[in-house]
């Protein structure tokens, strides 16, 4: 299974309203699997900070997280998806990690 769909398979976990997991990996690394980004909309962030709600999803995720390199995370209640409607677009990579 390729890592994108092992992300997505672990984050159904959260019982998503909503869930997309896009490798952006040609953007950084050559097109090695080692960045992603998830927009997750889940009624589990409901009352909780985007600090608590990223720690929930690491938890989710569980070692995984030791298996790529970055993961940008944009995590919505229903309610909050319902007013903002997409998630805001990656910024271009400024190098780094190979």
């Amino acid at each position: 299974m390729i890592m994108q769909q092992r992300i997505e398979t672990a984050l159904a976990g959260l019982q998503p309203a909503h869930l997309q997991v896009l490798d952006e990996s040609h953007m950084h690394s050559r097109g090695q699997e080692t960045h992603f980004k998830a927009v997750l909309v889940s009624e589990q962030f409901a009352g909780l900070n985007s600090v608590k709600r990223h720690q929930k999803v690491y938890a989710t995720l569980g070692e995984l997280m030791g298996q790529f390199h970055a993961l940008a995370l944009h995590t919505y209640t229903p309610q909050e998806w319902e007013t903002i409607g997409a998630a805001p677009a990656s910024p271009t990579c400024a190098g780094g990690h190979p």
